[in-house]
């Protein structure tokens, strides 16, 4: 489960990455809550603006980002946009404190941070298979969305007591403090250690359109990519449902906001550990967490109280997590290295850039209909992408589902391929053949 941290350079980058991402967790949490109640009346479609603006420059300079991190040392691409994404939040803090905040400033730090952001996530995704070997990707890949999400843990909740204690001015200082503990951990690493990787040369042409070709030429990633669309283009507006329930539904206040955060970061752990065990990403994994993803947001719209309403999110923590971690590593570990920058460039520009459609609408639908339907547009995201997946599995891989009767007598249902395995995810639909889902054991008379 943890065999990357036998690498020194992966274990300064965890270290490094997991006290950024906690400073992180603190600032987005104290973002939505300034937005939410100190500059609007718990305006939704404001929030939804604010996440907008800050993920949509993924889009916009996805062609470039990901060439950067091809044809750049992603290290030291690293070290600009993390200092870059300090600055930032220093400034924004320093606003606050001083008392002269509005919308529009928040608006325009979204804006800047999403800017960086775009130019080092690409970079960032990419620089973790220079950390480790190729067998070692995917347990990597896991093992940093356990940090991420094990910062959502503490970060949300520290935040949620610092906001009720101190105000939000000071969690935006803090913030950015913890960047230097990523900048610290690039500049100790071996770079002898780092892991050869190829580059893009400087002068050739077509280097913008043949990541794009790549894509193209990979169906199994195209599928990929449009589940991870519908998932984060409506599914993951976490901010806006766990907000707008925690003082709309329950009328309750930051810490217990803070606290629903970390609830459901419990989840996403669980679930970071459960795919780092894996030796490699499965499709099938995928669809399976999908449907579930959709299956616990519909049941989360109807939970009655606060406390239930918590015990669902930690589900759907490890749901998201699951179907996420597998997304990611699939996506990474079948690429060519020369052109995984580009590729996971169009990954987070498809993941985050989808935000700008998806947040405004719901955020729409929650300030006319209500929470809990701004819940159930993120319960027919995860049906969807689940059926995009098996559609394509039955068309192009010949999947189906076939009813069998074992000498035992038990009765169940088995996912079977036809066995063409041109491709990984084609593997992944004959081993899915060798798998039953037992529905139970009959006694006497067959039925």
């Amino acid at each position: 489960m943890f065999r990357s941290f036998g690498i020194l350079n992966y274990r300064l980058w965890f270290v490094g990455a997991l006290v950024s991402n906690i400073g992180t967790w603190m600032q987005r949490t104290a973002q939505d809550w300034i937005v939410l109640t100190e500059l609007t009346d718990n305006d939704a479609a404001a929030l939804g603006i604010t996440l907008a603006l800050q993920l949509g420059p993924q889009l916009v300079l996805l062609p470039w980002s990901g060439l950067i991190a091809d044809r750049f040392d992603r290290r030291r691409v690293l070290m600009v946009t993390q200092t870059a994404m300090g600055m930032l939040g220093l400034a924004l803090g320093v606003i606050v404190l001083a008392g002269v905040a509005q919308l529009w400033h928040l608006y325009a730090f979204a804006l800047a941070l999403g800017i960086a952001s775009a130019i080092d996530a690409p970079a960032r995704q990419a620089f973790v298979s220079e950390l480790v070997t190729e067998r070692y990707l995917p347990n990597a890949v896991a093992l940093n969305s356990l940090s991420f999400h094990g910062a959502r843990l503490v970060g949300p909740a520290v935040a949620g007591i610092l906001i009720a204690l101190v105000g939000t001015g000071w969690v935006f200082i803090i913030n950015a403090a913890t960047f230097a503990a990523v900048l610290v951990a690039l500049m100790l690493m071996r770079r002898s250690e780092l892991v050869p990787t190829t580059r893009t040369r400087r002068g050739e042409r077509g280097q913008l359109r043949a990541g794009f070709r790549y894509v193209r030429s990979r169906p199994d990633i195209v599928v990929v990519l449009a589940m991870v669309s519908l998932v984060g283009t409506f599914g993951m507006n976490f901010a806006i449902y766990i907000s707008t329930m925690t003082t709309i539904e329950f009328g309750l206040g930051s810490s217990e906001y803070g606290l629903l955060s970390s609830v459901m970061a419990i989840g996403s752990v669980a679930g970071a550990l459960m795919a780092a065990r894996r030796e490699r990403p499965r499709l099938r994994v995928m669809v399976s967490a999908a449907a579930a993803f959709g299956l616990v947001c519909l049941i989360a719209a109807f939970m009655p109280n606060y406390w239930t309403f918590a015990a669902s999110l930690a589900v759907l923590g490890a749901c998201t997590l699951t179907f996420m971690t597998c997304a990611n590593a699939y996506v990474q570990t079948t690429t060519e290295s020369v052109m995984r920058g580009r590729v996971m460039a169009l990954y987070m520009a498809v993941f985050m850039g989808g935000t700008p459609i998806g947040s405004p609408i719901v955020g729409w639908v929650t300030n006319h209909l209500g929470p809990r339907w701004g819940l159930g547009v993120a319960a027919v995201a995860g049906f969807a992408a689940a059926g995009v997946a098996l559609v394509w599995l039955v068309r192009s891989r010949g999947l189906r589902i076939t009813y069998r009767t074992s000498g035992r007598r038990r009765v169940g249902f088995a996912f079977e391929a036809d066995g063409r395995a041109d491709e990984q995810v084609g593997e992944d639909a004959v081993e899915a053949a060798t798998t039953e889902i037992a529905v139970g054991e009959v006694t006497g008379q067959r039925r």
